[in-house]
């Protein structure tokens, strides 16, 4: 069989992710945070993008936002002249005479004493610096100061410790041969940090903390509240009162102030030395109800209004006639292009954002009339085939977006999940199924709470067809605990 080359055409169709496209998609699943950085440093590195009431038209090509500007009125030669001769009248020695050095003429500036720079808090103290703090201010020798901070070190934000103490042991052989720590040193120390506030610090689980957090409160060593820890502690925490009141051999009435004062424990003695601090959203879209209709509302708080400068349009137009500099001439062509573009994507990114959000609020109308219960089910194609786009632009767009709703502050994506069948009428919302749970646990009787099984049988009586582990899920992600944990004697 003979080989040959042969030349061939051939015509296809393919999509090219040009820079303008590549630019938009970026930027159409941003925060507006995220945004906001993106435009500043844009700002700074692009010359001829500025801040401004007016916007360019970015409907024209680029050669037509090259050539279209008009040109402002330039300064004649008359005025140039006056200004030169009215600086050459000044004396800017004098005038700069109070700033020199050396200077003894009066100062128009006070001199006030500032508060040392160590004194500026930049961050709350946290359990690591609280602790180490009391550490500090306790008489010890250098060694157990040593150990004892490698303690600290090793404790978890809840203030639990996570190493043993033969891990502490031989953490001593970083300082050298010869220099473990013995089993002795390490528990003095340990014993030095469970002295410290907050009590039942630096404890190896919850158990020895709530005893710790005991003997600081001066329980006594006989009460039934560490016999209940002590004794019973496996039975209390899966709550089986009645069998703790018969291993103790006491009535189950007496349990009641018992539990109470476990209650009163804290069962993450490092929680209140947390540093997190609370997120504040503010929304990308406001949906408002004006005259009976609902209106969508952009958020652009923060957001410059950007347009091309005039003194670089003027700028290229003036090297477009002379013919000369081309260098220059391209460089404010490609930084005219790029301010083009980004300011295009920024008006494409609004269009986009507008049209989801119309059609979220045309699909769950009922919701926000209604409620939570009114809530339809509902994917990213459902919005897409409605606003004509691809569901991973719809995707980009709800991503890490906020809209704001007469029934309150939701992420965009929460408008987007799955149905459940019903026996009759249209599926019913799985976050309408959560509520009719959650709705079903609150009104339950607190001696014998429902069971997962109990609670798909009620959910099943009003027609929703539902599999116990969908119920035992979505309790689950509701952050309910199971019928045992639930259960209260008292």
């Amino acid at each position: 069989m003979a080989l040959e080359q042969k030349l061939s055409l051939k015509l296809a169709q393919k999509l090219v992710m040009t820079p303008s496209l590549q630019q938009a998609i970026k930027l159409l699943q941003m925060t507006r945070m995220e945004l906001q950085t993106v435009v500043a440093q844009e700002l700074v590195e692009n010359p001829v993008l500025e801040e401004g009431d007016e916007t360019f038209e970015t409907e024209t090509t680029d050669e037509e936002a090259e050539e279209t500007a008009e040109p402002q009125p330039e300064e004649t030669a008359t005025d140039e002249l006056d200004h030169q001769e009215s600086m050459d009248d000044i004396d800017l020695d004098a005038y700069f005479n109070d700033y020199l050095e050396g200077s003894t003429g009066p100062s128009v500036f006070e001199s006030r004493e500032a508060p040392p720079l160590e004194n500026t808090l930049t961050r709350q103290p946290d359990l690591y610096d609280h602790l180490l703090w009391q550490l500090h201010m306790t008489e010890v020798s250098a060694r157990q100061r040593e150990i004892a901070e490698l303690i600290i070190g090793n404790l978890d934000p809840d203030g639990f410790l996570v190493a043993s103490t033969e891990e502490l042991q031989l953490m001593g052989w970083q300082e050298g041969p010869g220099e473990a720590y013995t089993a002795e040193e390490v528990l003095d120390a340990l014993r030095l940090i469970q002295s410290f506030d907050p009590p039942g610090v630096a404890c190896k689980d919850l158990r020895e903390s709530l005893t710790r957090q005991l003997d600081a409160r001066g329980e006594p060593e006989d009460s039934l509240v560490r016999r209940v820890i002590d004794e019973a502690w496996a039975l209390f925490l899966k709550r089986q009162f009645q069998p703790i009141a018969r291993k103790l051999e006491i009535p189950l009435a007496e349990l009641e102030p018992v539990i109470e004062s476990i209650r009163g424990l804290q069962l993450r003695p490092g929680r209140k030395f947390s540093t997190e601090r609370t997120h504040y959203v503010e929304p990308d879209v406001h949906i408002a109800k004006i005259s009976g209709k609902y209106v969508i509302l952009l958020n652009d708080d923060g957001m410059p209004r950007l347009r091309i400068s005039n003194a670089y349009r003027r700028m290229l137009r003036n090297m477009m006639n002379d013919g000369k500099e081309a260098d220059a001439r391209q460089f404010i062509k490609e930084k005219m292009r790029s301010a083009v573009w980004l300011i295009k994507s920024l008006d494409q990114r609004q269009r986009t954002i507008y049209k989801v959000s119309d059609s979220i609020v045309r699909q769950q109308q009922a919701f926000l009339e209604r409620g939570i219960e009114y809530l339809r089910p509902m994917v990213l194609r459902d919005v897409a085939d409605d606003i004509g786009m691809h569901e991973s632009t719809v995707s980009r767009v709800v991503s890490n977006k906020y809209m704001h709703t007469p029934r309150g502050l939701f992420p965009m994506k929460f408008f987007f999940h799955s149905g459940i069948d019903r026996e009759y009428g249209s599926d019913i919302s799985s976050l309408t199924v959560k509520g009719k749970i959650q709705h079903l646990i609150q009104e339950e009787d607190a001696k014998r709470p429902l069971s997962d099984s109990e609670l798909t049988r009620m959910l099943q009586r009003e027609g929703i067809n539902i599999a116990r582990r969908t119920v035992a899920k979505y309790r689950d992600e509701l952050g309910v605990p199971s019928s045992t944990n639930r259960k209260q004697v008292f």
